[in-house]
């Protein structure tokens, strides 16, 4: 497996530092939020795990989109969210019909799309009747809003991990009051199994474990603790 950071925890920095940052953390990817690599990439001889694209740019060309992405270093692109209410059950599966033709033509462009998870699609097991109602759709499991949600996320790694040749590696403390369930935390911090996540991934053969932390207060020092944390610097 090899190790990104999802660019989105660096937001709060200079555009010029994000990947510096990453890079002299001990990571050797990172994962791009939209179609565009940032400063640094090839300077710093980062590879890009992936692209995070919203579905509507995706869906109204997926050819062009596969194009750039390519042009910044992958094949992957990520759809990061759609609408919480086409998870609801009564939308899931025109969600999955949708998503899963989508994923066709982005694989007929020379690509492959996969679907990030947050909180809501677990809330009436929409998640897994996504996965078993798709064919050509990949995932990035997000363990930490899997486990907001009272998801299992080693279990889940170990039931699907063919359809997931990506991995968010976020740490939560779950917590009630919380407006999702959980609060971001730095790894190791939280109440995710991360190490039973990361043994699932390894015998799944994922391809990235992708560290993010949705709002850390000090953006270089917490990618720098995951760097610790994982040992990979």
């Amino acid at each position: 497996m090899q190790y990104a950071t999802q660019l989105y925890s660096l937001r709060a920095l200079p555009a010029a530092d994000r990947c510096r940052v990453v890079a002299e953390a001990g990571f050797t990817g990172v994962e791009l939020v939209g179609v565009d690599p940032p400063d640094g990439v090839a300077a710093l001889d980062l590879d890009v795990a992936a692209a995070h694209v919203d579905v509507e740019t995706v869906a109204a060309d997926p050819g062009g989109v596969v194009e750039r992405v390519r042009t910044a270093g992958t094949d992957t692109v990520v759809v990061p969210i759609v609408a919480e209410e086409s998870f609801r059950p009564g939308e899931v599966d025109e969600t999955a019909t949708r998503l899963d033709a989508l994923a066709a033509r982005v694989e007929d462009a020379g690509g492959r799309l996969l679907y990030h998870n947050h909180e809501f699609e677990f809330a009436s097991g929409t998640f897994e009747r996504v996965v078993d109602a798709t064919a050509r759709l990949g995932f990035e499991l997000d363990v930490g809003w899997a486990t907001a949600a009272g998801a299992d996320p080693v279990s889940l790694v170990e039931r699907f991990g063919e359809r997931m040749p990506l991995v968010h590696l976020k740490d939560v403390r779950v917590d009630s009051a919380a407006p999702r369930g959980a609060v971001p935390v730095d790894l190791g911090v939280g109440d995710v199994d991360l190490g039973g996540v990361l043994a699932a991934a390894a015998e799944a053969g994922v391809e990235w474990v992708v560290f993010e932390h949705d709002d850390p207060a000090a953006p270089a020092r917490t990618v720098r603790a995951a760097a610790d944390w994982l040992s990979i610097r």
